[in-house]
């Protein structure tokens, strides 16, 4: 009987996987494989409320592959030996992946070709799984080998159009006796965040489902709404693949209306950013478009930042929900960021980081070109904003309800001043266990103006 190996990465489903329907087609039999990898340990990215959420994950591929006859295959190691290991094991005539874009994953593959090399066993890559449209699929013209704009970007993504999406199989046959590393236990992973969520495709789905019969179709209008936390929360499912992108991005068109179109773009803005790194692996860690920075580093600000005691009630809030959550409100994101990089005018990298060690969503294309798109190194065509958090705050929390939710020093605080609680005189501001501002608005845009040249 023919064999082929399904290497799951960050395809962690059945629904809408080619990689998965593809083996199924070359072969009579299938290996479900998934390798813990060694590499990942070394540079920190296993960071707990990812190494929790994986392990959902992980559960429940195993419980739907057994549902089908099958079952997932964990090694732990390095990944080309242990894929390499798996064919001689079962004779494997291929081994079928979702296609990378981080420099990591250019390794691995280039890493996986080596390895089998005169073992007979081809190596398939698959497009478009991980994200909706293949990065490169759509290139400016003029020999540019991706957009560094999104709007073009996004129009040409428009009219390719998104790939059509497959079903779950219904059997998965796999080769008898192979021996198989326990499912990682969510339970035992340390310093994860109260209030992560649960992962997995079933409740990814679940998730979709409720988010494109209900709050997708006022998104547009409240998507910037803080308190009201009215988006989809689907960007871990994204991150780790529980949720293709190419169906979401299917369904919700059908759903239609200004929601749904705002939602689309989303996706799409996902697929731009993953264009990018594909082309520019060094923009994991170096600037998109240098701005000469000398950035300050002041380790008390920083903390103050990381904490959430800046004395800027709205960014505290936001690096209070990343620290519980292991997420942040995009709208968040974005004053978190303007805040360390503008305001505080602190290296993005640094914020990066620390994103990285507490975002189950957290991934090298997202994460970092975002930092980098709000620090104005990366693809932001106005890349001297600066936002300011109170006039932020006033506008994307009028009646400081997220604020209150997730710094209940300020419950008590009433009006305007849960923006502003400096302002506060008298026993009120003595009473309050509140920090002051660690630093003063209009001082620190000067600074980062006298810094870009600005001024």
């Amino acid at each position: 009987m023919s064999v082929a190996v399904v290497l799951f990465t960050s395809d962690l489903r059945l629904h809408d996987n080619p990689v998965l329907r593809s083996a199924l087609r070359d072969a009579d039999e299938v290996v479900p494989l998934f390798v813990r990898d060694a590499a990942v340990h070394r540079t920190g990215f296993d960071a707990p409320n990812r190494l929790a959420f994986l392990a959902d994950c992980l559960a429940d591929l195993d419980a739907g592959l057994r549902k089908r006859g099958g079952r997932l295959i964990v090694r732990q190691g390095e990944v080309a030996r242990e894929v390499k290991r798996v064919v001689e094991e079962t004779g494997a005539e291929s081994v079928h992946i979702a296609a990378g874009v981080s420099g990591y994953a250019a390794q691995r593959e280039e890493r996986l070709r080596d390895a089998l090399e005169g073992t007979g066993c081809d190596l398939r890559i698959h497009d478009a799984v991980v994200t909706a449209l293949a990065p490169g699929r759509v290139v400016p013209s003029g020999g540019k080998d991706h957009f560094a704009v999104f709007t073009p970007y996004f129009r040409r993504w428009e009219a390719e159009g998104v790939r059509g999406t497959l079903g779950a199989p219904r059997t998965v046959r796999m080769p008898e006796g192979l021996a198989s590393d326990a499912l990682p236990d969510r339970d035992a992973v340390k310093k994860v965040s109260p209030g992560l969520a649960r992962g997995g495709e079933g409740a990814g789905r679940k998730l979709v489902t409720s988010w494109l019969n209900g709050p997708m179709a006022d998104y547009d209008d409240t998507h910037d709404d803080l308190a009201g936390d009215a988006t989809s929360r689907l960007s871990p499912h994204l991150h780790f693949g529980t949720v293709s992108a190419a169906e979401l991005a299917h369904r919700a068109e059908e759903k239609g209306g200004p929601g749904g179109e705002a939602f689309v773009r989303q996706l799409a803005w996902r697929d731009f950013h993953h264009q990018v790194l594909a082309a520019r692996h060094d923009a994991s860690w170096s600037d998109y478009r240098p701005r000469q920075d000398r950035w300050r580093s002041d380790e008390d600000e920083i903390t103050a930042w990381k904490t959430g005691h800046t004395g800027y009630p709205v960014v505290d809030a936001a690096m209070r929900q990343l620290a519980h959550e292991g997420w942040m409100h995009n709208r968040g994101r974005l004053l978190a960021g303007s805040f360390l990089t503008k305001t505080l005018y602190v290296d993005w990298r640094v914020g990066a980081r620390h994103f990285l060690e507490l975002l189950v969503d957290g991934d090298m294309a997202n994460n970092q070109l975002n930092w980098q798109w709000v620090a104005g190194t990366g693809t932001d065509t106005r890349p001297n904003r600066v936002l300011n958090p109170v006039i932020q705050g006033k506008r994307f929390d009028p009646d400081g309800s997220y604020v209150r939710r997730w710094v209940p020093e300020l419950a008590g605080v009433t009006g305007s001043a849960i923006h502003e609680p400096w302002k506060l005189t008298g026993k009120d501001r003595a009473d309050l266990d509140y920090p002051d501002p660690v630093v003063d608005l209009t001082e620190a845009r000067s600074r980062f103006e006298r810094a870009r040249g600005l001024d």
